[in-house]
């Protein structure tokens, strides 16, 4: 009954997280479109980069937590660490960290051209290394749930598969994007600022995607009995 409990109880906290970076997410979007319409867009671009490296530890964490429940079963001794993403969530939380720093010197005023597209060049490259993270939480779940004889959850988990699947291919074609803005706004080219809000607004519509799908995919494993 314990176990269950905490059990519950952990895969609530998870598909909270996926809830919270998707509005750290949504946090950076507006903070981008402020930037873009010409309130002071250099300290926008910083705090839109700190609030963003927040969201995307979290979403590390929240994933990192949901695969540890999955491959360490409570009342368990088996593990499986099949498929398990591991490698590109430790790039999160460096990326995700590294960003912080990034942002808060860019706010202090330390070359804030020069570090928030570095910033950006880092998240895109963190978001297309860890692209396939949610597929693979899902797949690990509906593997998990097979192992111990239940069946997914109809409509909702054809949803939830749909999503995770579509946000691999997003979060790659948005990563690659950021890169290549960040590239052109450290090189120096014209609008540089604007192409690193640009940049930042396309990351928080990312991970807005992401976290709703990470929230799918852990809320139909929480609906299983």
């Amino acid at each position: 009954m314990s176990i269950t409990s905490r059990e519950s109880t952990f895969r609530e906290t998870a598909a909270y997280g996926g809830l919270i970076d998707a509005i750290g997410g949504l946090a950076t979007v507006v903070i981008a479109i402020v930037g873009l319409s010409g309130v002071n867009a250099p300290m926008m671009a910083s705090i839109a980069t700190i609030v963003f490296s927040a969201a995307l530890l979290i979403q590390g964490g929240t994933m990192l937590s949901e695969y540890a429940q999955i491959i360490f079963p409570a009342g368990s001794r088996a593990t499986n660490l099949e498929g398990f993403g591991g490698s590109s969530l430790s790039v999160v939380f460096l990326v995700g960290a590294a960003g912080i720093v990034l942002g808060v010197l860019s706010l202090l005023g330390i070359e804030p051209a020069t570090l928030t597209p570095i910033a950006a060049i880092a998240f895109g490259s963190a978001l297309v290394l860890s692209s396939n993270a949610v597929w693979q939480l899902h797949v690990l779940s509906q593997e998990s749930l097979r192992s111990r004889n239940q069946a997914g959850a109809g409509g909702s988990e054809i949803l939830a598969s749909e999503m995770a699947f579509g946000s691999a291919g997003i979060q790659a074609l948005s990563g690659l994007a950021v890169i290549v803005l960040g590239i052109l706004a450290i090189a120096g080219a014209a609008n540089d600022l604007t192409l690193n809000l640009v940049a930042l607004l396309a990351l928080g519509a990312t991970i807005v995607f992401t976290g709703g799908s990470l929230s799918a995919t852990l809320l139909n494993f929480m609906r299983t009995p």
